[in-house]
């Protein structure tokens, strides 16, 4: 699978798509290539900087036994800057309650991969911090064993403490520290990793996360918080259609505002937009208020290039055309379009379902602080991705990447927007424009995240099945019609590629002889980027639609369809269903089981108490999707009233992610999905009118309110052993929302809903 890419040299140096690697041809375009062309790495060592488990570099003692841990992932919610560190904390016997936690800055040669993306902080690093504690606690009870002069097998840390256990001494960590720092570290069979009988912390629930206070009392310090002396503010005019550019700007006004100091050009990006800043026009003051008078008083005049008549109603016309043709072979077993055309009229199905673009509108929208002085540059921001971010500063300023430091403090929300680091290169720019050692603070409003998003791509998904007289599904087609995220690396159409099918359209379980799933190649009029759960959102959002009106039209029971559909419990190969990407994860690791899909769609069931008499009006829906290496199904109740208003009673989520290292965060996870998924499904849209977005805030691009929220979410965790490998769990849980919310309202009302936002019947 290959991608001719036209991006520049700063594109190519930014450029990341996860599984992807970049090449250079011999005709000398760069293009993008799987992975598989190469000799194949699973997990984290297909991700830049691997894993690292040295002790040494996570974990110090001081003299009065504080220990302290380094916490390498970005915190955005998820609660990875508690879970990590209390992995290390429990494998090498810590107290909690002695236990400091720092963040690491952006460096992944020395703390391997740092990319929060993917659902993969607990899923490729819950080992080696393990190894990392077990190694610390390994070297601690060496230091004592030399101490003492006794056999190591006499030792045993235990509490904060190594104890002798013949005779009871006892020694603090404090005291080993320095001695148990020089011992060798243990590898291999030398290392010795705990039980889960022997765990203190880990699945216990005993730990909250180590922000807390600060966050409750407003302490913590988010990117929006950061302050130095000396600091000036910035904000950006930005071209108001993606690909326009300045023509012509008056800042005579601008500078007249008090507390106004420069007027900075921003460049724009040539050809694709990869991580790059859209460009335009920044203004810069002694304070964020003046910097946005100063802004309003730009007299600007733009030419809005290609993509100027961009207008989101007549694309989806053109996505539905799209998706009426033979697209793009993803995957093909049998012969699902001769099926189709030798059934009779009576036994076809076909839908199309749509979901409009939707913005990351995380609750702290994009900003960065940046010093250039002394021939370095360091930064202060809130990002997924700081090696990206450290990157594009090194590039632009033209330093090597070793004079930049990325400071990561917490983000308020990511959701995928904030690992694009096109945000910290525009406060680079600026910074560059001002006196060296001048502390720029650049701050995107709520209207410039809204207006100026990477965007979850639009989708027009069309199903066709061929279904005999006994409820037997004998074919399957879906065709996808969506502009990729591999347009931010090429002007030309694009399908859907590998990674983006394999979510959730060519891996689906089920017993069907005739399958075939295709994408077609439309173009893309704005940015398009990854967000949460990326294309199991559309694509579930047709698949379990569409299989519940299978099931109406075999009358039968959904979930009992839905089993029959998947079958009995089997492992199987991914690339059976011809998905050679599967989250980049050996397949021997994660194959697809569908006796876990099985169970999760039981416990959702049985949470929701499935079959009961329900009121005139209410309705329960079922959905479900395997994403990021777990397994996720949704129960939704609603009522709708005489007015078409639809009203969440309750959501019952039920979660496979293997061994659960934080229930509490876990669930946390899956509440905060099920509320998210319902806001995309019941409001979430972003629409385009002449190239430029219709939205601008929270009044027209709507968030659930409190009062709209389901007044009951019920999580079920499910399988929490170690017989399988971690999957991802802050993904999983919105894709089966919108699905679940639109059989349920079809059950309450008989009114099917195949377009989102649904906002009322």
């Amino acid at each position: 699978m290959t991608i001719t890419a036209e991006i520049s040299r700063r594109g190519f140096l930014q450029a990341g798509l996860g599984a992807l690697t970049l090449a250079v041809t011999a005709k000398g375009v760069i293009s993008t290539v799987w992975a598989a062309d190469a000799p194949k790495k699973f997990g984290a060592d297909s991700m830049s900087g691997g894993t690292v488990d040295d002790p040494l570099v996570f974990v110090s003692i001081a003299p009065d036994g504080t220990v302290t841990i380094v916490a390498h992932r970005a915190e955005m919610g998820t609660g990875v800057r508690t879970s990590l560190p209390m992995v290390v904390a429990d494998e090498m016997e810590a107290l909690w309650e002695r236990v400091k936690i720092v963040q690491a800055d952006g460096d992944e040669e020395r703390y391997g991969n740092q990319n929060v993306d993917g659902s993969r902080s607990v899923r490729h690093f819950l080992m080696p911090m393990r190894r990392v504690g077990a190694a610390a606690r390994q070297m601690l009870e060496a230091a004592a064993a030399a101490r003492w002069s006794v056999p190591m097998a006499e030792v045993k840390a235990v509490r904060h403490e190594v104890v002798h256990q013949p005779t009871g001494r006892r020694l603090g960590y404090g005291e080993l520290a320095a001695n148990a720092s020089r011992q060798p570290i243990p590898k291999g069979d030398a290392l010795k990793l705990k039980t889960r009988a022997e765990f203190r912390y880990i699945g216990k629930n005993r730990v909250r996360l180590v922000d807390l206070e600060d966050i409750g009392k407003g302490q913590a310090i988010y990117g929006m918080d950061m302050r130095l002396p000396g600091m000036v503010y910035a904000v950006v005019a930005r071209p108001p259609v993606v690909g326009g550019k300045l023509r012509k700007v008056d800042s005579s006004k601008a500078l007249a505002v008090p507390g106004v100091l420069k007027v900075v050009e921003i460049p724009g990006f040539a050809g694709a937009p990869a991580f790059l800043p859209l460009g335009g026009v920044a203004v810069v003051a002694r304070n964020t208020w003046a910097a946005r008078q100063g802004r309003d008083a730009l007299v600007l005049e733009w030419d809005d290039g290609p993509n100027a008549s961009y207008d989101s109603a007549e694309y989806k016309k053109t996505l539905e055309a799209a998706a009426r043709k033979t697209g793009k072979v993803m995957r093909s077993n049998g012969n699902a379009v001769r099926a189709w055309t030798e059934a009779p009229e009576a036994e076809r199905l076909a839908a199309e379902y749509y979901v409009p673009h939707l913005a990351h509108a995380s609750m702290e929208p994009p900003v960065a602080t940046v010093r250039i002085q002394g021939g370095k540059a360091e930064v202060w921001t809130s990002i997924q991705n700081p090696i990206a971010a450290r990157d594009a500063v090194a590039a632009r300023l033209k330093l090597d990447p070793g004079k930049v430091t990325v400071n990561v403090l917490l983000l308020g929300g990511g959701f995928g927007r904030k690992s694009k680091p096109d945000f910290v290169d525009e406060a680079a720019i600026v910074a560059q424009a001002m006196p060296e050692g001048t502390p720029v603070k650049l701050v995107w409003t709520r209207e410039d995240d809204i207006r100026h998003d990477y965007l979850h791509t639009v989708s027009v998904e069309r199903l066709e099945a061929v279904m005999d007289k006994g409820g037997q599904v004998r074919s399957w087609l879906h065709r996808s019609a969506s502009p990729s995220i591999a347009s931010l690396y090429s002007t030309k159409p694009q399908g859907q590629q590998l990674f983006e099918s394999a979510m959730s359209a060519i891996n689906m379980p089920y017993r069907i002889p005739n399958v075939q799933v295709e994408t077609a190649e439309v173009m893309a009029h704005t940015r398009i980027g990854w967000f949460r759960s990326v294309a199991n959102i559309p694509h579930a959002f047709a698949a379990q639609s569409f299989i519940a009106e299978l099931a109406h039209r075999a009358g039968k029971d959904h979930r009992q369809f839905a089993l029959d559909l998947i079958g009995p419990a089997r492992r199987i190969d991914p690339a059976e269903m011809s998905d050679g990407w599967n989250y980049t994860e050996s397949p021997e690791r994660y194959p697809y089981d569908t006796g876990r899909l099985r169970g999760v769609i039981e416990a959702a069931c049985k949470g929701a108490r499935w079959g009961r008499e329900l009121p005139k009006g209410h309705g329960l829906g079922l959905a479900f999707c395997y994403s990021f290496l777990s397994y996720a199904a949704t129960v939704v109740e609603v009522m709708v009233d005489e007015k078409g208003e639809v009203r969440v009673l309750s959501v019952d989520m039920a979660l496979d992610c293997g061994p659960q290292v934080n229930p509490e965060r876990i669930r946390a996870q899956m509440e905060g999905g099920a509320v998210m998924g319902l806001s995309l499904a019941l409001t979430g849209e972003i629409s385009f009118e002449q190239g430029r977005v219709v939205q601008s805030n929270f009044h027209d691009y709507e968030v659930l309110r409190h009062d709209a929220s389901p007044r009951e979410i019920r999580t079920h965790l499910v399988n929490d052993s170690d017989a399988y490998a971690p999957g991802g769990v802050g993904e999983p849980p919105v894709p089966p929302v919108a699905p679940a919310l639109c059989n349920a309202i079809f059950a309450a009302t008989g009114k099917r809903i195949r377009s989102l936002p649904v906002r009322t019947v």
